[in-house]
């Protein structure tokens, strides 16, 4: 609840103003057969050497923010002649498809057609960026972050493509965390990110070239603060104890400052007031 006019923030397919499209992970309706601990990929891999290259780090919402990546095997691409030279491999695929073929669903059933595919891919080509479903209500930023091509996600986790340092250093913002505090609905009492309600309603600012390079340089500053701290998690860097990792603090309040100065907000805003003007500017677009 703040001092503002009621203003109803209604769910949106697309984003409201020109910025790139955000999707979710991939959901592979595998029974299992294609996910894998650091462990159990390293015994696969004993008996199947081969499939090294079908390997991919695999995140959701808790290994991105622990920083520890399951593994997937990923055999879209892999070539019928090779996949029947790899006989574990092959096992797993008809593990799928028979899994898949016992479902009640229809649309599971008609994807057992294609079971070396999931039943939903997102696999986006360069950079992208990640943002965790379910994050604590503890944490002052959810930590996002860039993954590439070599990385699979889960559904837990929505991916943004086509994403510039400037788009970064905004999401990261208190400016849009005040906005996802506001508008986001709750797991319990965590945050849980939505992308047709928090993102695709989210007014961006319209930043001068030189806001907008400002912004690109301090969301570069996030990033090289966290390379500071190779062995913490952002479980570690984001939690209560952030305040022990100074520079990466100071990185985000620089952040916050410029992020500020594009909107044309007041250095010391308080957060019930951010939210109130950022009402204002929805209602403007969403009227537009």
């Amino acid at each position: 609840m703040i001092d503002a006019p009621n203003v109803f923030v209604e769910s949106r397919k697309k984003p409201l103003c020109d910025v790139p499209s955000i999707g979710i992970g991939n959901q592979p309706i595998d029974d299992g057969n294609y996910l894998f601990k650091k462990e159990e990929m390293d015994d696969f891999l004993k008996l199947e050497p081969k499939a090294e290259k079908y390997f991919h780090p695999w995140y959701g919402s808790q290994e991105f923010i622990n920083r520890r990546p399951r593994y997937c095997l990923w055999l879209g691409d892999c070539n019928p002649k090779e996949l029947l030279q790899m006989p574990h491999c092959l096992e797993r695929v008809e593990n799928v498809r028979n899994f898949r073929l016992s479902s009640k669903r229809k649309s599971t059933v008609k994807i057992a057609d294609v079971p070396t595919h999931f039943q939903t891919e997102n696999m986006p080509k360069g950079n992208y960026i990640v943002v965790p479903k379910v994050s604590s209500q503890n944490r002052r930023y959810i930590p996002l972050g860039y993954m590439d091509d070599s990385v699979l996600c889960s559904d837990l986790v929505f991916l943004i493509p086509n994403t510039t340092l400037y788009h970064f250093g905004i999401l990261e913002s208190n400016v849009h965390m005040a906005w996802m505090r506001t508008v986001a609905g709750r797991l319990k009492s965590d945050y849980r990110y939505s992308k047709d309600i928090v993102y695709n309603n989210f007014p961006w600012p319209t930043p001068t070239p030189e806001q907008r390079a400002e912004i690109e340089r301090t969301a570069q500053g996030i990033l090289d603060a966290r390379a500071n701290h190779p062995d913490s998690s952002f479980a570690d860097m984001y939690g209560e104890h952030m305040y022990l990792y100074p520079d990466l603090l100071e990185a985000h309040r620089a952040n916050d400052r410029a992020t500020l100065r594009a909107y044309g907000f007041p250095l010391k805003i308080t957060e019930p007031d951010c939210v109130a003007e950022l009402m204002k500017r929805y209602e403007a677009l969403a009227e537009g």
